[in-house]
């Protein structure tokens, strides 16, 4: 038997963390530049967004957790016996990977005979969250500590996200596009379809207006899992943008002929700080029997 951990990057919410054994440990938000805010526990995700739509200016700080915010919630289940698998947002967006690796590796060596393992989820949000899901599956149907890794690291390379935004402004502000194209994007009002490759955010189409965007979005999903829609775990995002999100999960739904069992994902500050309100994102693997 193993513990799972995550960092706050995919996105679960209270409620699903605790439902599945799973423990959170949040990133820090800071709105002043001085003053880090734990995420879900000091600011909740809707509060810090509608911040940023009150306050066009407002370009907060996001800050990894610190391996002693891991080792803190490690100790109780190594003394309990337990192994501990670690799943973290991609090192490519964030250093709170290694951060999980320093804990995990000083760790070792206070109990060596447990196994304690940081995976790099290569992905972020509802792509680290789906990921997330398959090793609680593989971990409620009894998989040894080192079968899950194993299995893990190959649903990693599968996974995918896509996502497309509201604004470009966001991507602006945090040095990923410049002005120029933000001012270009926003006068023709293009909005980016965008995903993540080997960890790193890549710009895949830029299309017209959303509901183009939208159309686009499921009509490549569809095509996607139209022959492996049983096979697959499906997650859908959104940063306020609940209607949206609960139209396009419909439109899916009735279109495969599945029902989602994910629940609709808030996403937060780690990748929704640089999309910023208006984002909606869809993400999915294969289910972990495919690589037994």
């Amino acid at each position: 038997m193993f513990k799972i951990i995550s960092d706050g990057g995919c996105d679960f919410s209270e409620k699903e963390a605790k439902e599945h054994g799973v423990t959170i440990i949040p990133f820090y938000i800071s709105l002043d530049g001085e003053n880090y805010l734990k995420e879900g526990v000091d600011i909740k995700k809707d509060d810090y967004f509608k911040q940023l739509l009150a306050n066009k200016k407002l370009f907060p700080k996001t800050s990894q957790p610190s391996p002693a915010d891991y080792i803190d919630e490690m100790i109780p289940h190594l003394k309990e016996g337990l192994d501990i698998i670690i799943l973290t947002v991609s090192s490519h967006l964030s250093g709170s990977n290694q951060s999980a690796v320093n804990a995990a590796k000083l760790m070792e060596e206070e109990y060596p005979q447990r196994q304690i393992i940081a995976l790099d989820s290569l992905s972020g949000c509802i792509g680290q969250g789906v990921i997330l899901r398959e090793l609680i599956r593989m971990r409620n149907d009894g998989l040894d500590t080192l079968k899950a890794k194993e299995v893990t690291e190959k649903i990693i390379k599968n996974a995918n996200i896509y996502f497309t935004l509201d604004t470009l402004e966001y991507l602006k502000k945090g040095g990923r596009i410049g002005p120029t194209s933000a001012l270009v994007g926003g006068l023709l009002n293009l909005r980016p379809i965008l995903y993540v490759e080997e960890g790193k955010v890549a710009s895949l189409e830029k299309v017209r207006g959303k509901k183009n965007a939208y159309k686009l979005m499921k009509e490549a999903l569809i095509e996607a899992l139209r022959e492996e829609k049983n096979n697959i775990n499906l997650s859908i995002g959104h940063i306020l943008s609940e209607e949206d999100a609960t139209e396009f999960k419909d439109a899916i739904e009735e279109a495969l002929e599945i029902k989602m069992e994910n629940p609709l994902t808030e996403v937060g500050a780690t990748i929704g700080t640089h999309i910023g309100p208006g984002a909606l994102a869809f993400a999915y693997c294969k289910k972990y029997e495919n690589f037994l």
